[in-house]
């Protein structure tokens, strides 16, 4: 297993991994292409490595298999899991063949670990039945209060928060 800082230039593969994450498929897209049509999910990709930006990939065999990066958004541009200006969101998407291999938690450990040098904490939203649930939790994400919504998949999220300070 390798795990190497996300450069611009895999900006691609974070569209395949936004595609993992996001239960694309159950809505009826069928490639990440499609992710690109959604306004309320580019933020989360488009012209990745811009001042802020943090992020890693990581696979096998020089496979890669799955990525987690970070965000800024301000309140105009607020993502799903916006929590405020100076917190970046996270994402995370893990090819479906990788999950439970322990990629996700090496995934999340390296970016946390750089992201705790530059920002007070990090948000997220996941859905409530999201089994990566447990892992945010174990590395220490606690959900933040009346943060409970209707996703686009109709099911319910919640935006986590993890405090460096």
């Amino acid at each position: 297993m390798f795990v190497r800082t996300a450069e611009a230039e895999d900006e691609k593969f974070l569209w395949a991994m936004l595609f993992e994450a996001s239960y694309a498929r159950s809505q009826g897209m069928v490639s990440p292409d499609d992710l690109r049509e959604v306004p309320t999910l580019v933020r989360y990709v488009h012209g990745f490595g811009a001042p802020g930006d943090l992020g890693v990939v990581g696979g096998s065999d020089g496979v890669l298999l799955g990525a987690a990066w970070l965000r800024l958004h301000d309140r105009a541009n607020a993502g799903y899991g916006f929590v405020d200006d100076a917190t970046p969101e996270l994402s995370i998407g893990v090819a479906p063949e990788s999950r439970g291999t322990g990629l996700g938690t090496a995934l999340m450990s390296e970016l946390l670990e750089h992201a705790r040098v530059t920002y007070p904490a990090v948000s997220l939203s996941v859905r409530l039945e999201n089994p990566a649930r447990r892992l945010y939790q174990r590395l220490g994400f606690t959900d933040v209060p009346a943060t409970e919504h209707i996703n686009r998949g109709g099911t319910t999220s919640v935006t986590m928060l993890l405090r460096f300070t």
